[in-house]
């Protein structure tokens, strides 16, 4: 059997933590079965390198290995992609094609992000899990498959299955064993190892002499949150790489490259509370102001409605009063209030005319279509305006923006095709 640190250099993973040391000895163990395991962990902390691992390791690894991203497939295709279809089984299915789990048969298939996975496709997988049975879409005849399971999540599931998210039965399924990689954040003796390593593999890349840090520089970059985890730091190096002219890196230029809301080191949900909190607190003034648009609107709306049905009277300059003065002012000068009076005299002639126009209930309700259409357009360039604000807040990482907005990823990739973002 391959030793732990033999692992490391085949699968290039960089880090002597006893955490990670102790995940990739359970891989190890529990490759040569053929029970299913479940990966867990923040994004970015290296999960697609473990179903690999195992993979390698077991008597499937001349079979097919097959890793899908159930986040990344809208819910109405997933199932056919999974599974596969027979002809005519939906629009658009011309011919009869088939899914992973029939491609993967004798191999495996990594499944990330399968906290992702739709209640009706959950069910699906709990059927091939439990005896290696599947249906494709649109048929009724039951296929066999042999394939091993690995997947992988960044939720929490117990969470998840409490608000009716994910089956508490496929989860226990899944999770016969469980392989848990830490934060990059809890492993700061392996974050300049994997720094350097970056920063070696960039000089090679782009031809240029490799980055290093002062020491000051090397303490901050141990202190850092790293929300991003391993995949943050890997952007990092590259960004200095390429850009500093002076190779040796001091605490003032690193500094720079690391974004000061992530820079402190208090645990990563405190964090996450303080960007829902902020952008909470956009929305109700976003909210706040629309609605005074609205009532501004109404108001508007009724003050018409009156000057076409009774002209402007003494009665109807009382009665709104308060909108005339929001509209030209309340510290108008004398001359004016009387340009005010003059304009608003105006309004009288389309009703005295011998053909004015009276609005009908038709009328009216066209009149008010309009103004909704008004609303809604805006309502649409403020929902654009603020996905583009939590894409770059996150770095254009969709499943982080999508949390800040309080939406699914997969609802949020359906905006970003919308909109075209």
């Amino acid at each position: 059997m391959e030793s732990v640190q033999s692992i490391k250099q085949r699968f290039g993973i960089i880090g002597n933590d006893s955490s990670l040391n102790r995940a990739l000895e359970k891989a190890m163990q529990v490759a040569p079965t053929d029970i299913s395991v479940l990966v867990t962990g923040e994004s970015g902390v290296g999960k697609e390198s473990i179903p690999k691992i195992i993979h390698a390791l077991s008597h499937r690894k001349h079979g097919k290995y097959i890793a899908v991203n159930c986040g990344a497939i809208p819910e109405g295709t997933i199932d056919s992609e999974l599974f596969g279809h027979e002809k005519g089984a939906f629009t658009g299915a011309t011919q009869t094609r088939s899914g992973y789990f029939e491609e993967a048969d004798g191999g495996t298939i990594f499944l990330d992000e399968v906290g992702e996975l739709p209640l009706t496709t959950q069910v699906r997988l709990l059927r091939v899990l439990e005896n290696g049975e599947f249906l494709k879409v649109g048929s009724s005849k039951t296929q066999k498959t042999d394939v091993r399971i690995v997947a992988a999540t960044n939720v929490n599931m117990l969470s998840a299955i409490q608000k009716n998210k994910f089956r508490e039965d496929l989860y226990y399924r899944l999770s016969t064993v469980e392989i848990h990689l830490s934060p990059l954040r809890n492993r700061k003796d392996d974050i300049h190892l994997l720094f350097r390593k970056f920063a070696s593999d960039f000089a090679l890349k782009y031809k240029m002499p490799s980055i290093k840090l002062q020491p000051e520089a090397i303490g901050l970059l141990q202190r850092y949150s790293w929300q991003g985890n391993i995949r943050q730091l890997r952007n990092i190096a590259e960004q200095i790489s390429v850009l500093e002219q002076n190779r040796e890196i001091s605490l003032a230029t690193l500094k720079t490259y690391l974004p000061s809301s992530a820079g402190t080191n208090l645990p990563a949900v405190i964090n996450q509370k303080e960007k829902e909190s902020d952008f909470g607190n956009e929305r109700e003034i976003l909210y706040k102001v629309l609605f005074d648009m609205k009532a501004d609107l109404n108001d508007l709306k009724k003050l018409t409605m009156d000057l076409l049905k009774k002209g402007n009277n003494a009665e109807v300059q009382a009665e709104n009063q308060q909108l005339i003065n929001k509209i030209y002012g309340d510290k108008s000068t004398p001359e004016e209030d009387n340009i005010a009076v003059l304009q608003l005299n105006e309004a009288p002639q389309i009703v005295e005319e011998e053909n004015s126009f009276v609005p009908t209930a038709t009328d009216k309700y066209h009149f008010a279509e309009e103004i909704e259409e008004e609303e809604t357009l805006s309502l649409q360039e403020k929902e654009v305006e603020l996905i583009k604000k939590a894409l770059e807040r996150n770095y254009g990482k969709r499943k982080a923006a999508a949390a800040e907005l309080g939406i699914s990823e997969r609802t949020l990739y359906r905006k970003i095709k919308q909109y075209d973002l």
